[in-house]
């Protein structure tokens, strides 16, 4: 007689520390958009935790000096990379690039985007399909990419880096386009997290307002909108996201997946 085979998987292997469940040492992380300002922060966070650092990056002037920094500070392993994420097979080739470099991959975070310029009729086609193959499409490529590793290694971690803008249309700026992709990249990381329980876990965060170069040449009116629309009042340093990458990114969060955490300062509690 056959026995029956129980369809509970094995729960991991956890220390009792928290503190060490939050260390990184051991893990490759690629970070796209990782010269930015969210991506540095982040990439400074899980270099302070332990992490080995590929940082991707399409024109910075500094990504170089950025990841010999966080090699300097922390004393891990870094290396920068240049690779326009919309085009496909670059993400590969930069992916096995960095697997070669630094013998494995355990999380990738699809961070890179570009912000929408006008609303949906006002939009130039060009410049709808270019924020849609950078901030979708190339979100979806790096986790295709990626997947395709966990998949074969049997374990991995896919964090996209999502917006408020995916839950609501902000004001008073247009930006349908924008919007819509997050929107899409929030339903990708439920929609794969599904996929891929098996072998990987895949979470998405989604800003607020934060103080970073992107929105640097916004209107001081429209900053002041923002403020007033925003319980908090205020816009956020990039640091103040750099606990919830960690937690997703290390084994703190082990059964966390297909989740979307909002850091906007209560801006969609409205």
């Amino acid at each position: 007689m056959a026995t029956q085979q129980s369809i509970k998987w094995p729960n991991p292997t956890l220390p009792d520390s928290v503190f060490k469940m939050f260390d990184m040492h051991g893990k490759v992380v690629i970070i796209t958009g990782g010269s930015g300002g969210i991506g540095y922060q982040v990439a400074r966070a899980l270099a302070e935790a332990g992490a080995d650092i590929a940082l991707w990056y399409n024109s910075s002037k500094t990504a170089d000096e950025q990841a010999a920094q966080l090699a300097k500070e922390f004393g891990v392993k870094t290396k920068a990379y240049k690779c326009s994420v919309q085009n496909f097979d670059e993400v590969k080739a930069t992916t096995d690039a960095v697997v070669k470099d630094f013998g494995g991959l355990h999380v990738m975070i699809a961070n890179a985007g570009i912000p929408s310029k006008a609303g949906g009729l006002d939009d130039k086609l060009e410049d709808w399909h270019r924020v849609v193959d950078i901030d979708f499409s190339g979100a979806y490529y790096c986790a295709r990419v990626a997947g395709e590793i966990f998949r074969k290694q049997g374990s991995g971690n896919l964090i996209f880096t999502a917006s408020m803008s995916g839950h609501a249309a902000n004001v008073p700026q247009e930006q349908a386009c924008y919007n819509a992709c997050k929107a899409g990249v929030i339903h990708l990381a439920k929609s794969l997290a599904v996929e891929w329980a098996g072998f990987a876990r895949v979470n998405s965060v989604s800003p607020g307002y934060i103080d970073t170069l992107i929105s640097g040449d916004c209107p001081f009116e429209m900053k002041e909108t923002w403020y007033g629309l925003t319980p908090m009042r205020r816009d956020a340093d990039p640091r103040e996201l750099k606990g919830v990458y960690l937690y997703l990114a290390s084994d703190a969060s082990t059964y966390t997946t297909g989740a979307d955490i909002i850091v906007d300062g209560g801006y969609t509690c409205r």
